[in-house]
């Protein structure tokens, strides 16, 4: 699957030095498979949750970060939408954010 974009992956852990290896191996996962439907997502990230509008929210380093993506499997794509600590993840709605 193509990932869009993964430098706002390394902003972020560059700022969360903690989120690194959670987020690296997220997008390694994620890059090296091709997903048909969110349920297969699903079985691969069994902490992920589909919250539909065609988007996932993945936990990140044992939940100390959320990751939402929207996702394209036609085109095998996924778009970050959004990244940041629970803090930051409970001021937002999962279903409309767009870009934070």
């Amino acid at each position: 699957m193509r990932i869009i974009a993964r430098n706002t992956l390394k902003e972020f852990w560059e700022k969360h030095p903690d989120s690194r290896v959670g987020l690296l191996t997220w997008y390694d996962k994620l890059s090296k498979t091709k997903y048909d439907n969110p349920q297969i997502v699903m079985v691969d990230f069994k902490d992920a949750d589909y919250v539909g509008t065609e988007k996932i929210v993945f936990n990140i380093a044992r939940n100390k970060f959320r990751l939402i993506t929207s996702f394209n499997f036609q085109f095998n794509a996924f778009w970050i939408k959004f990244i940041g600590t629970h803090k930051e993840y409970s001021k937002i709605d999962a279903k409309t954010v767009e870009f934070y």
